[in-house]
């Protein structure tokens, strides 16, 4: 890299940001990951090393690694160590307010000429950027998780991102092995936008009983290579989560297709969320595997 990285923040770490934080650490750089509470660490730490644990078992990682990967994050609860990184990343939930007030605090403690990256499937770097004294150094990157195998990240320039920082942020794109897409700010950017009318219409095809989920599912797996049809990957990212990406784009633009389908909205009212509470569209066990497949909708198919 044309520059220097040695230490990443992490506000957040949640699901996205412990896989980041692992793909970080992976290529020697040293993590701060932060969280709310002692408690809230102390959980967050047991995910992640259940999570390096099953990859060891599929033999995507080794003991060894999981010792390296451990011994480069560092759990805290405050802000104050961002005042030694040359990077910070904010991975908290998809909430304006929450997302504004960890930029403040991150702003207030680096070196102005330090990336802060907003991790953002739909909101406006430009607005969450406007209130903070260096603007121009916010840069959106839109991570798909699993961050430690998916390929791609959308880096998303902000109407006061500086080309410096924009670079940075390419840079250290392609340091963790990935593809940068270079997205001027719209709601959804590239990916989000693409893939929401995609979900919403097999919804309303099982709302309307034209084919139940499974047979939806199975048709667009076989019929285009998909790895896994929209209504699992719904399921997986989480119904709540599909759901506020899409009103938040049908309120910035107002265009139909964005407009969620009902039977999406019933399901999240009913608390049927995907694979984290064991329901959605398909049923789930423990491990979020599924427990309801058709014979020929093979796992991991395409």
């Amino acid at each position: 890299m044309s520059w220097e990285l040695h230490r990443v923040v992490i506000v957040g770490a949640g699901m996205m940001g412990r896989s980041l934080a692992t793909r970080i650490a992976q290529e020697g750089i040293n993590v701060y990951l932060k969280e709310v509470s002692t408690e809230t660490v102390q959980a967050c730490k047991l995910e992640l090393e259940q999570s390096l644990d099953h990859e060891i078992a599929r033999f995507g990682l080794t003991n060894s690694e999981k010792k390296a990967i451990l011994s480069r994050i560092s759990w805290v609860t405050q802000f104050d160590c961002a005042t030694d990184c040359d990077l910070a990343v904010e991975a908290v939930q998809e909430d304006f307010g929450l997302k504004r007030r960890t930029l403040r605090e991150l702003d207030r403690r680096m070196p102005a000429e330090h990336p802060i990256v907003i991790n953002t499937s739909t909101l406006s770097i430009t607005e969450l950027a406007a209130q903070n004294t260096c603007p121009e150094r916010i840069v959106g990157m839109h991570f798909l998780y699993p961050v430690t195998t998916t390929r791609v990240v959308e880096v998303v320039r902000g109407q006061l991102t500086s080309d410096e920082i924009y670079e940075k942020a390419i840079e250290f794109a392609r340091l963790l092995g990935k593809v940068p897409i270079k997205v001027f700010e719209m709601p959804g950017f590239v990916t989000t936008r693409v893939v929401l009318p995609l979900i919403n219409e097999a919804i309303h095809v099982v709302m309307e009983g034209v084919a139940d989920a499974a047979e939806v599912d199975l048709a667009l797996k076989l019929g285009f290579d998909f790895r896994s049809g929209p209504l699992e990957w719904a399921d997986r990212t989480g119904l709540d989560r599909v759901l506020n990406w899409m009103q938040h784009i049908y309120h910035e633009n107002g265009e139909p297709r964005f407009r969620p389908c009902p039977l999406l909205k019933r399901l999240v009212r009913a608390g049927l969320l995907g694979a984290k509470t064991g329901r959605g569209f398909f049923e789930y066990d423990a491990n979020r595997r599924r427990t309801d497949r058709l014979p020929d909708d093979k796992p991991g198919l395409a």
